[in-house]
């Protein structure tokens, strides 16, 4: 029997044990996509509590909870972090067999060094210790990033953002690149248009552009996308529910918008069509700077409407949706190919009943011109565990070519996050480990130990042209 979380964690072979601590244990990250604050980064902030630093915003945390008979006070509430932190660990013997267990445990051990079991009965004693070193300078933002060998973070930024933190961090020499991502998801939210038109007033500030028309946008969202590449950015994102490819004509976009404008409601086809048009013209002008897309695609957000009236939206209140993504998704990077538009890609599906719909599709588009150009991303949100890793890396491995993969990202807002990448790694030699004790693969350490390094940091490396 192995002890828990012991060094061979997951690493059922000793191919894999030695691709994991030879090649992939040591490799630097790149977190090319999360949602960690830039203005935390450029303070330098120190967190005052364990429950600050690690259930603030953690909806994972919080659905886990919740589930365990928790009351919201303890989750999103009023009650003492203390108190909050205590109703967590309490709940921590509860997830066995969910990936929570190992990330709790993971995180405690790498950032903390604790190897005790958290409960209700070592609570206490594990949040005494964490705050105490809380306080030290290792444990400051920045300083986190170091330690965690980190060497490229890519934000998530709306582009009406002034991106004030990250130029800070330019301007102080830190030299963790912290780079901004241009998603532009409320740019697209004209589905409500009082929302809408309120966001366009401070799009309007950000880019010094009167958008009275269709046109003004897209000139205003220019701007802004020219401003972010000025700050270093390299990526855009959209979280969208299925990808926007409607057929329109420029005659079409411009009366809606325009009825928009004015703060009339469209109905449901016009607002597929303004979607699809902006989402194209966003595309073309990552393709036009060398950048990366992202596409989170199939989430179903904010099913309870109650709590979504309470607590507002990302509080642990989304799950998967069944949409059918294919023939949409095949229109719009079709539209883009046919005029040599498109950009490099990464798509990250939410349902794993598309794994091979995704992975055929990237096949599609691939054209010689970049290796790997189209990404199948990794195991995502609910995926993001051991056996969703595993079935992305299989589809991925029979589809396509799992060697020339970018590997793992955080996508999380919590600093003590990057386990994760742990978590991947050990995951991914696994499963090469395995092949070569069944005669699968070839026992080739170089050419194993090479291709673990590639997933791990130097294929993003090389396709995010990171310096």
């Amino acid at each position: 029997m192995k002890a828990f979380l012991d060094k061979n964690f997951l690493l059922q072979s000793d191919v894999a044990q030695q691709l994991y601590h030879k090649h992939a244990a040591d490799t630097p990250i790149i977190d090319y996509h999360c949602h960690l604050p830039p203005d935390q980064i450029a303070a330098d902030k120190k967190f005052k509590n364990l429950t600050e630093i690690w259930l603030y915003g953690d909806h994972y945390k919080w659905r886990a909870m919740r589930t365990n008979g928790i009351d919201e006070k303890y989750c999103t509430g009023d009650a003492d972090d203390y108190d909050k932190f205590l109703k967590y660990a309490e709940t921590v013997p509860y997830t066995l067999r969910n990936p929570l267990y190992h990330w709790t445990h993971l995180e405690l051990r790498r950032y903390f060094g604790i190897e005790k079991i958290l409960n209700g009965d070592t609570a206490g004693e594990i949040y005494h210790q964490c705050n105490e070193q809380l306080q030290e300078d290792k444990m400051s933002c920045r300083n986190i990033l170091r330690n965690m060998n980190v060497k490229v973070v890519c934000t998530t930024d709306d582009p009406a953002d002034n991106l004030a933190h990250h130029a800070k961090l330019r301007e102080d020499g830190y030299e963790i690149k912290v780079l901004p991502t241009f998603r532009a998801d409320k740019s697209m939210a004209v589905d409500d248009p009082e929302t809408y038109l309120a966001y366009l007033e401070k799009l309007e500030k950000a880019s010094n552009v009167n958008i009275a028309s269709y046109d003004d946008l897209l000139q205003a969202l220019r701007k802004r996308h020219d401003f972010f590449a000025e700050a270093g950015c390299r990526l855009s994102d959209h979280g969208i529910n299925n990808f926007f490819s409607e057929e329109y004509t420029a005659e079409e976009v411009k009366k809606y918008f325009d009825q928009l404008r004015s703060g009339k409601k469209l109905d449901a086809l016009a607002v597929e069509k303004l979607k699809s048009a902006i989402l194209y013209e966003l595309a073309v002008m990552d393709h036009e700077k060398g950048w990366t897309q992202q596409f989170h695609v199939g989430a179903m957000r904010n099913n309870n409407s109650r709590m979504l009236r309470q607590l507002g939206p990302d509080t642990g209140f989304d799950s998967i949706g069944d949409y059918r993504i294919g023939a949409p998704m095949s229109r719009f990077f079709d539209r883009l190919d046919a005029t040599d538009q498109l950009a490099k890609t990464i798509i990250y599906n939410l349902n794993p009943r598309d794994n091979y719909l995704v992975g055929t599709m990237t096949g599609n588009f691939n054209d010689g011109s970049t290796p790997g150009k189209m990404q199948f991303g990794s195991g995502w949100w609910f995926l993001d565990q051991k056996e969703g890793m595993e079935m992305q890396m299989n589809a991925l491995s029979n589809l396509g070519l799992l060697s020339r993969f970018v590997g793992m990202l955080t996508d999380s807002r919590s600093f003590l996050s990057y386990p994760r990448h742990e978590y991947f790694r050990r995951i991914l030699c696994n499963l090469l480990g395995n092949d070569v004790v069944n005669g699968e693969l070839p026992h080739d350490m170089e050419l194993l130990g090479q291709t673990v390094e590639n997933i791990c940091y130097y294929n993003a490396k090389a396709f995010f042209a990171f310096d």
